[in-house]
Parts: C-alpha cells; sequence; structure tokens
C-alpha cells in the first residue's frame, strides 16, 4: 500500500513536472527578439559633451521596427539599438504615446534577425499564469527574468477608443528592463514593461507592462480614426463642472504623426486634478465621430466598426467642442494597415 502511495505521488510530480514550462528552450528561441536601446538627449542650450545617456529594452515586430517604452525614447535625439549578434543600428521614433508608455521605433535599416515577435491578445492569459521577461537590467543585456501575471490595472484613459490596460505582474523588473517584453509561455508578447511601484528603489514584487492589447491600439491599429491620441472620458457631471455641452472624451495626448494631428486635433496643456483624477485640460473635448456620439466607453464599439467600413478613399469627421465652439475637423482617408501583417507571424 505504502509502495503504491508513493507511485501516485511520483507519477503525480512527474506530471505536474511535465505541464511546466521550458525557460531556457524559450529564451533560446525568442531572446534574439529582444534588444537594448540606447539613448541620448541634449539638454536645451548644451552641447553634445553633456547630453545625458538612456538605456532600455525593445522588441522586434517586423526587421525594421521595435516596440519599446516611450519614457524610455521621450526626448531623445539620438536613438542606437543594440541586437544579440552585436549589431548596432540608428533608430528613429515613429510614434509614441505617453500615457499608455509605449513607442514605435523604426531602424534606419532592416536587421534580418532569425526572430520577429509575435504579439498575441493579451486578455487571452489569465491572473496567475506564469511569464517571463527579456531586457537589460541595469544594462546587463539579454537577462531572463521569471513570475507570474498577478493583476491588471487601468488609469481611466483611453487609447483607441478603449481603457489603457497595465498587466501587474511579480517578475523581477530594474532599470534598464523599460521597453522589453513580457511574454507568455507560447513565447508571445503580452505587454511591454512599464514601471514598478517601489519603497526601496528596486524591485518590491510589484511591476506593470502595458498589456499587447493596448499597445496595439495605441500604436498599430488598423484604424487611423481611432489611433494615434490619449484621452479621458468626462461624464456628465464633470462635463457640466468645466462647462461643456456634454459628456465626451476629453484629449489627453496627440501622436504629432497621426491622421488626427493632420487634421487639428488639440491636446490637453494644463496639467489638473479633478476628483482625485489626473489629467490635462485645454485640449478638445471629442463629441462626435463619423456622426456618433462619444458619451460612454460603449460607444466606441460602434464608432470603430463604422470607421472600419469607410472605403479607402473616403474622409471622415471628428466634430469637437473647443474654446466655447463646436468645430467639424475634417480629415483624409482612414490609415489601414499600418502592422496588419503583426498579426499574421
Amino acid at each position: 500500500m505504502r509502495v503504491l502511495f508513493f507511485l501516485i505521488l511520483l507519477f503525480s510530480h512527474l506530471g505536474h513536472a511535465s505541464n511546466n514550462a521550458d525557460f531556457a528552450a524559450l529564451y533560446e528561441k525568442h531572446s534574439t527578439s529582444v534588444v537594448t536601446v540606447f539613448t541620448a538627449t541634449v539638454p536645451s542650450g548644451q552641447d553634445a559633451a553633456n547630453a545625458s545617456l538612456g538605456i532600455g529594452s525593445g522588441v522586434l515586430i517586423e526587421k525594421d521596427q521595435i516596440l519599446t517604452a516611450a519614457h524610455v525614447v521621450d526626448g531623445a535625439q539620438a536613438i542606437e539599438v543594440l541586437f544579440t549578434d552585436g549589431k548596432r543600428i540608428k533608430a528613429d521614433v515613429i510614434s509614441s504615446l505617453k500615457a499608455s508608455d509605449v513607442a514605435l521605433i523604426k531602424l534606419r535599416e532592416s536587421h534580418p534577425a532569425p526572430q520577429i515577435a509575435v504579439l498575441a491578445d493579451s486578455n487571452d492569459t489569465p491572473i496567475g499564469s506564469e511569464v517571463f521577461i527579456i531586457g537589460a537590467p541595469f544594462g546587463i543585456s539579454q537577462t531572463l527574468s521569471v513570475g507570474h501575471l498577478s493583476g491588471r490595472m487601468n488609469k481611466g484613459l483611453m487609447v483607441g477608443g478603449i481603457p489603457i490596460e497595465f498587466l501587474q505582474t511579480d517578475t523581477a523588473i530594474n532599470t534598464g528592463n523599460s521597453g522589453g517584453p513580457m511574454f507568455n509561455t507560447q513565447g508571445e508578447v503580452i505587454g511591454i514593461v512599464s514601471f514598478i511601484l517601489t519603497k526601496s528603489g528596486g524591485f518590491d514584487g510589484i511591476g506593470f507592462a502595458t498589456s499587447s492589447n493596448t499597445a496595439r491600439r495605441a500604436l498599430l491599429n488598423s484604424s487611423g480614426v481611432l489611433a494615434g491620441f490619449e484621452g479621458i472620458m468626462l461624464d456628465d457631471n464633470v462635463a457640466r463642472a468645466l462647462n461643456y455641452p456634454q459628456a465626451g472624451l476629453l484629449v489627453q495626448r496627440v501622436n504629432a504623426e497621426s491622421m488626427v494631428a493632420k487634421a487639428g486635433l488639440n491636446a490637453g496643456t494644463i496639467p489638473a486634478e479633478i476628483a482625485g483624477q489626473s489629467l490635462l485640460l485645454g485640449g478638445d473635448l471629442i463629441l462626435e465621430i463619423n456622426g456618433l456620439v462619444c458619451k460612454t466607453p460603449h460607444d466606441f464599439s460602434l464608432i470603430r466598426a463604422s470607421t472600419l467600413e469607410l472605403e479607402d478613399d473616403q474622409a471622415y469627421s471628428i466634430t469637437v467642442f473647443r474654446q466655447g465652439e463646436v468645430i467639424d475637423l475634417i480629415t483624409g482617408p482612414p490609415a489601414r494597415g499600418i502592422l496588419e501583417s503583426i498579426d499574421k507571424h
């Protein structure tokens, strides 16, 4: 009887072990898609000798395009990317959104990397799942850390018509990890490392990554109408307090290269706190997109469907409230397929 009990325990343990992820194999396969990002920022009025140097991580999603954290490349005058084979390539920012802390940078020449990362649907990874991060903590490139997805958080802001979501993890994150990928156990990217909560100044067991779904909708969404800006929903009570005619989406930040920027959409400029919510005032309040009212987050499912039905040569309109006036902004055809191939890898 004791022998039988022992065998049951043994096989139970072996069966459990066989389901564990092989992180050595995952690292070997996917680490070549992870890069180290070096930046140089020259303060206004200073020369290059006084440049501030920065370091972060990133992940290759096309042969010449890399996802990283916005704060890694924010304000940088020079960006250089280091690959696992030692090759260094200069890069430029294509788009960057601060609140969602994601940026897309483009290499000045393609790199024939053996592995290009796949962006997963971050909703498919449940809390409690094992995850791993590869990056350059303290400048030590290609470092692996393993942990769990321990929660989800949003800050009330919206991008691409949905709330900005951050994934909470107990996976070790330190300076230099920012911008690096968080992988699931299939080796797919579910997040881009953003920040930690700390009392010690180092990693205290709580870190956050921008979800891959947020990154995709912030920078890679196939509909140019909703991509390229961040906003926060104002309900009727807050809208009335600010003398707006109705609830709507208050624009916070606008990517300078986006279609909505070219249409003249204005970002906020004045930091404020209302009902415990930090936001930027002074930007446009979006009332309608293509004739559909923007009063609740639910409205954006209809708006997104409507914009995706537009023909390639059709313009669209954004109705905003600006300085006491209702203004219609007309912009060109939606920018489709910015990185549609990302979902095909």
